[in-house]
């Protein structure tokens, strides 16, 4: 299965909570946002920039490096593959070091809207690449080499620009689907995290701006980590936030910098308050000893801590775990423990993706027998949780 990325012995990760839902409280006004405080800038406090120059010469890039006084940068020809950061294979034992201190700025020039037909009905072209959190088994960093930061897309006002043509294009939604019944659901953060986008910029405020006029679609993005700010924005029912969740025994070693699942659960009400729309991802499903009780156990703890206006409108997405070889060998180099849950050739399957790598997937028999199992939680844990699709 190829050779392992080698190297000094890595620590092992230590996952700290960012902080108590409890101690945010609920959102703050502009002149004391969530993105200026000590918790924000434990996530994400930059230290060098690398960036494409005309990044940097646009409105959202000047905006970003206006709160970065004094931060190294070094321009590139461009965000992809900078051979400094994805291409050093020393960066590997620095993995968590280089999202919480790195960031790179380009300027997205393919602008493409792809169907799905699954979580969303569309993926739009999103607002950023990569991610400050550090999730064992990320699909986003398998063609990236040995780092991962968060890449934001400063030309933001062509990508929503794209955006409402593509909506408008589409006219109404006539015939109701898994992804809703009434409106066509856009993707907004395939490759990354919309709401640790906003500790930075205005990005994830923009697109959620742009939606909550266009009566036809709705955003859709997936997240890990509670952000009040996003409290403030006013979405109108127009942008859908997916809580991803899974037990704690899994989190704690695969969720590093995340908020704590609990309290993404605690922030469901304050979001659906906040006018937005709350479903939940649970995903990814790992298969190991015990997690069946645990899924079980999480399932419960929804269905006695969620308010009944909550439960009144969500459904979820099951998700299960995927992996990749490549990962997997840069993952044996800053976080081995993670891949003795993740890697189970005794359980998985190979398939090679149309871009080449070689993915791994749990057998067609494993999946199904796992998925039944899960539907039988859900069915009597939370029947109220509507299943929207399985992966």
């Amino acid at each position: 299965m190829g050779q392992a990325v080698t190297g000094p012995a890595p620590e092992e990760p230590e996952q700290q909570p960012l902080f108590d839902w409890a101690d945010i409280g609920p959102a703050q006004s502009p002149r004391s946002a969530f993105r200026d405080s000590p918790e924000a800038r434990r996530m994400l406090g930059v230290r060098e920039v690398f960036a494409e120059p005309a990044a940097l010469d646009s409105p959202r890039g000047r905006q970003i490096m206006a709160r970065l006084p004094g931060v190294s940068v070094t321009e590139v020809p461009g965000h992809w593959r900078i051979p400094a950061l994805h291409g050093n294979d020393g960066n590997v034992g620095r993995w968590v070091r280089i999202k919480t201190e790195t960031l790179v700025l380009g300027i997205k020039h393919h602008l493409v809207t792809r169907p799905n037909g699954r979580s969303a009905d569309w993926i739009a072209p999103g607002p950023s690449n990569g991610c400050a959190m550090a999730c064992a088994y990320c699909y986003v960093p398998r063609r990236k080499g040995y780092a991962n930061p968060i890449t934001l897309f400063t030309n933001i006002e062509a990508i929503v620009a794209h955006v409402r043509r593509h909506v408008r294009a589409q006219g109404p939604k006539t015939v109701p689907n898994q992804c809703d019944p009434h409106s066509w659901v856009y993707d907004i953060g395939e490759n990354g995290d919309c709401s640790v986008d906003a500790l930075v910029c205005d990005n994830t405020a923009d697109l959620i701006a742009a939606f909550r006029v266009l009566p036809t679609a709705k955003a859709s993005f997936a997240t890990k980590f509670v952000n009040p700010d996003l409290l403030a924005l006013d979405p109108r029912g127009r942008t859908r936030v997916r809580f991803s969740v899974m037990p704690d025994h899994d989190a704690r070693l695969l969720d590093l910098r995340t908020t704590p699942v609990a309290e993404r659960i605690a922030a469901a009400a304050d979001f659906l308050d906040a006018g937005y729309e709350v479903h939940f991802n649970l995903s990814p499903v790992v298969l190991r000893p015990g997690w069946e009780t645990d899924w079980a156990d999480l399932l419960t703890h929804l269905d006695d801590v969620l308010p009944a206006r909550v439960k009144d409108q969500a459904a979820c997405e099951i998700i299960m775990l995927t992996h990749n070889q490549r990962l997997h060998e840069v993952n044996l180099g800053w976080h081995p423990r993670a891949e003795e849950v993740l890697w189970q050739p005794a359980l998985q399957e190979t398939k090679r993706s149309q871009n080449g790598a070689v993915n791994v997937r749990y057998a067609l028999s494993v999946k199904r027998d796992a998925l039944a199992r899960l539907h039988r939680l859900l069915a009597t844990r939370t029947p109220w949780l509507t299943v929207r699709y399985a992966f």
